[in-house]
């Protein structure tokens, strides 16, 4: 398969902070690969790096066989980018927000006309493509967003966490028109740090932390890698978390994790089953309130293999810190 992203060991320091320490990732084309970790993991720059805003102080990055260091305008015409944000004029149109993108790419207006078009049926904005976006819906201006990265017609789009504020249904409703992209054959480079995100729409995962790749694979690939199921259970007061923990901690001695907002306690089951840890807590004298057993989630994954969860912080760099997402 053809590699639309190939990097080795890319760095890259801002100040004192260390943004990638030697980051490694391929991405085939034809699939969505999301790249994985904490705030200050190294996701962004990366991102930077691949739309030639930020040249890596050491490595090799290509797209599509061209390097970014040497040929940033060839790399340039390869992709599109949705940052973290909706960058569209609220005081235009949304039609006219696309036709002015389709004009900096260079295209005529004939084809910029087009392009918009083009890209509202895409996305299902034909219908408000002709009101103003300051009367979008949050999840209209990020799809509007998404499709001012599409009028160029890019070869890889890069979306940088581009669900962040969103509710939950105009979450689902960015998905959906990112599966129906990939469909037409985009493909796609995904930053975030919401786990669901990544395990319904990447078909690899690479997961970062400190600036360094240190997994990937497909989502199912990376549960199984930190091994067996896990326990689920919630208990009915707050005092039982603590002998609860320690009734699942008997089952294979692999750790414990505590919720105590959500009155739960999870624990690897590799050598146990349900029925024994059922066993444990009524020995234990604790009342459950509701039990699962199931396969590990991306952020017990990602515990297991860094020692932390993926919302935590990676780095504690200056708010003027470039590398501080």
């Amino acid at each position: 398969m053809t590699e639309i992203i190939d990097a080795a060991g890319l760095t890259k320091r801002f100040g004192k902070t260390d943004a990638l320490q030697g980051l490694d990732l391929v991405a085939e084309a034809g699939s969505v690969t999301a790249l994985l970790g904490p705030n200050g993991a190294g996701k962004t720059t990366f991102v930077r790096m691949l739309a030639t805003l930020v040249r890596p102080d050491a490595g090799r990055l290509r797209v599509l066989g061209r390097d970014v260091v040497r040929e940033p305008q060839a790399v340039r015409r390869l992709i599109g980018l949705a940052g973290q944000s909706a960058a569209v004029e609220p005081a235009m149109t949304g039609r006219e927000n696309l036709e002015l993108v389709g004009r900096l790419y260079g295209g005529s207006r004939k084809e910029a006309r087009s392009g918009a078009q083009r890209v509202l049926e895409q996305l299902s904005l034909l219908e408000a493509g002709d009101r103003l976006v300051r009367t979008y819906s949050g999840g209209m201006r990020r799809r509007l967003d998404l499709g001012a990265s599409l009028v160029g017609s890019p070869r890889l789009l890069l979306l940088d966490e581009p669900t962040t504020g969103l509710d939950p249904r105009s979450r689902i409703e960015l998905w959906d028109a990112i599966r129906s992209l990939v469909g037409a054959g985009t493909d796609v480079l995904l930053t975030t740090q919401y786990l669901d995100e990544a395990d319904r729409l990447a078909d690899r995962i690479a997961i970062v932390d400190r600036g360094r790749t240190i997994a990937e694979g497909a989502p199912q690939e990376l549960k199984h890698r930190v091994g067996g199921s896990v326990v689920e259970v919630h208990v009915h007061r707050h005092d039982q978390l603590a002998a609860a923990a320690q009734a699942l901690d008997r089952l294979d001695g692999s750790p414990v994790q505590i919720d105590a907002e959500m009155r739960s306690v999870t624990a690897g089951a590799e050598h146990g089953n349900l029925a024994a840890a059922l066993a444990e807590l009524e020995r234990a004298g604790i009342g459950v309130a509701d039990v699962a057993f199931r396969q590990p989630t991306l952020d017990e994954v990602f515990l297991a293999l860094t020692g932390r969860h993926s919302t935590d912080s990676a780095q504690q760099p200056s708010r003027a810190d470039p590398a501080a997402a």
